[in-house]
């Protein structure tokens, strides 16, 4: 599936392989791992599994995208997978086109999720509360809530900020102030984060 995947992405006029690997440590020590924009990931790996894998790059090489793409479709791995520094979640199920479709996305600063596992991010919204007004400080605003609520939903920026009739430099503020309250440092953390601590409203 691996080689299956390089040869479809080798096709595309905008996509350059740096490589692929079997595991976590060939791919640590390869030389040009830096330069990656997107990075697929699986979870179920021999030696150091994906989720690990996922925090090791992160930790290394923070403004790499990368895309969970796994067999796994149960809510803790998408909670830890997303915790860890995930942009997106992907069943190996999907089909060529909308991979690629997706590794676009992730590249173009979106979250790129398999419907049945958007809709089990989601459907966490819809078991939230409302925060009280004297709450701790992480407590959103409500248009923070809406930006973390857009950003679950796997919109880029620029969607959310068509979405919501605001400018990127509102979205980003927003994004800012999401990520300072909930002391996280990207998307899938401050998603991740908002569903243990059930800051946002429920979903209408």
């Amino acid at each position: 599936m691996r080689q299956g995947w390089r040869a479809i992405l080798e096709g595309m006029d905008d996509f350059v392989v740096l490589g692929d690997y079997e595991n976590c440590q060939p791919a640590f020590e390869a030389a040009d791992i830096g330069d990656s924009d997107v990075m697929l990931m699986d979870i179920g790996l021999p030696g150091m599994n994906g989720i690990e894998g996922v925090k090791y790059i992160k930790q290394r090489y923070p403004d790499i995208a990368i895309v969970m793409c796994t067999v796994h479709d149960d809510d803790q791995n998408i909670f830890d997978a997303l915790c860890a520094g995930a942009v997106g979640y992907l069943l190996k199920k999907t089909p060529p086109d909308e991979l690629v479709k997706a590794l676009r996305e992730a590249a173009n600063g979106g979250s790129p999720m398999t419907p049945n596992i958007a809709r089990k991010v989601i459907s966490t919204f819809h078991q939230s509360v409302p925060a009280k007004k004297n709450d701790s400080p992480d407590r959103l605003t409500q248009r923070e809530q809406e930006v973390l609520e857009q950003l679950a939903g796997g919109y880029s920026y620029a969607a959310i900020a068509e979405a919501m009739s605001i400018s990127l430099n509102g979205v980003r503020y927003h994004i800012r102030g999401i990520y300072e309250k909930l002391q996280v440092h990207s998307r899938g953390e401050a998603v991740a984060k908002g569903m243990k601590k059930r800051l946002l409203r429920p979903l209408r």
